[in-house]
């Protein structure tokens, strides 16, 4: 899809802070150094916020990374572009992929009345590979999608926009990261390598869905939730119908905690033409964020009941189900706190999802004691 007409190209802080410098050294008048700071200027804190945007810049932070993270705190300097690329220094999305593979795991679990060593090894193989895999589809992301960061306030500090790493060695990281989690996955029943492989495809796709669709978040959703398919084969070494009924259950969920996340950048996404729920909805994402929920926490109570029937024990059957109903709970939570306008909420919200995710395993953890 061609570009929108007549965008107005915004620099990067990386590169217009040492601009700054560099103009400041050779005129070293007030003047020139208030020209070119100026876009750095937030009104309502003044200088010393100015000040600080300039010294995170410089230093390379990421926006909307969490101020003082062990990337920017405690890794060596020539490694940080790189973990920011992969988004070490916001593990929310880390997070987002597992947790689906450790439901699956456990519903697997309770559906054969099987547990071994074998599972702890597919749970930390899980979250490797999760952790590996979100870098690997996050730098792919920047590398797809470097032109359009530039242009966006909260992305254009990003390490290819920003100058940090060119885009051919943000590819050889990713090839990188793909590879060791290939490695990983080569240790797993051939079910799962086939579906590890074959998750390749959304995660390819879904940098380009907002060019084209409406709901990106659908695409997000098919790849971020892969991992529902992929431990359930793990343990079993086949698939049934109810790891994809959590797969969906697990894609109504990224639907809503994605369209909160966009709601950050709608302004920017419209005026360079990119799609988003967050702007299909706009005013009515509270009434399509409840249908989320309510699609999210049925399809997981769903499949509970087809992992465990018949013949489950009645306790075990109800503390499974105790998962979805304190999922839903948060999901509530969240809605009751939700301020579309305000970004700081919504990015609060957005990260509130790990707790959210979290909520149902030790329930599932429970009925598989009992």
């Amino acid at each position: 899809m061609p570009l929108p007409q007549g965008l107005i190209y915004i620099q990067p802080d990386f590169c217009s802070f040492h601009e700054a410098q560099h103009m400041s050294a050779n005129d070293p008048t007030p003047e020139a150094a208030t020209t070119e700071t100026a876009p750095n200027i937030n009104p309502d804190t003044g200088s010393d916020a100015v000040q600080e945007t300039a010294q995170d810049t410089a230093q390379g932070e990421v926006a909307d990374a969490v101020r003082g993270n062990w990337v920017d705190r405690y890794a060596p300097a020539w490694t940080r572009p790189y973990l920011r690329l992969s988004r070490a220094d916001r593990p929310i999305g880390t997070w987002l992929l597992l947790l689906p593979c450790w439901w699956s795991l456990l519903l697997a679990m309770l559906s054969d009345g099987r547990a071994s060593l074998s599972d702890l090894w597919i749970a930390v193989g899980c979250g490797a590979g999760a952790w590996l895999m979100r870098g690997a589809g996050c730098t792919w992301n920047d590398i797809t999608d470097r032109d359009f960061d530039g242009a966006v306030a909260r992305t254009r500090s990003r390490p290819i926009p920003s100058g940090q790493v060119s885009a051919k060695q943000a590819a050889v990281w990713m090839a990188l990261q793909a590879l060791i989690a290939f490695g990983i996955l080569l240790t797993f029943p051939p079910a799962a390598i086939a579906l590890g492989v074959l998750s390749l495809l959304p995660v390819a796709i879904y940098p380009f869905a907002k060019r084209f669709t409406w709901w990106p978040q659908i695409f997000l959703g098919l790849a971020f939730n892969w991992g529902a398919l992929l431990a359930w084969a793990a343990h079993t070494g086949s698939l049934s119908w109810p790891p994809f009924v959590l797969y969906i259950a697990g894609i109504a969920w990224t639907l809503f905690y994605d369209t909160i996340y966009a709601h950050q950048d709608k302004e920017d996404d419209a005026l360079i033409g990119v799609k988003s729920t967050a702007r299909l909805f706009a005013d009515q994402t509270p009434r399509w964020l409840r249908r989320f929920l309510v699609a999210s926490v049925t399809l997981m109570a769903l499949t509970v009941l087809g992992a465990m029937l018949p013949g489950a024990n009645p306790l075990a059957l109800v503390l499974a189900l105790a998962g979805p109903w304190a999922f839903g709970w948060h999901m509530v939570w969240q809605l009751r706190r939700l301020d579309i306008d305000d970004n700081d909420r919504c990015l609060m919200l957005f990260r509130a999802n790990r707790d959210a995710g979290l909520l149902p395993l030790p329930f599932f953890a429970a009925a598989l004691l009992v």
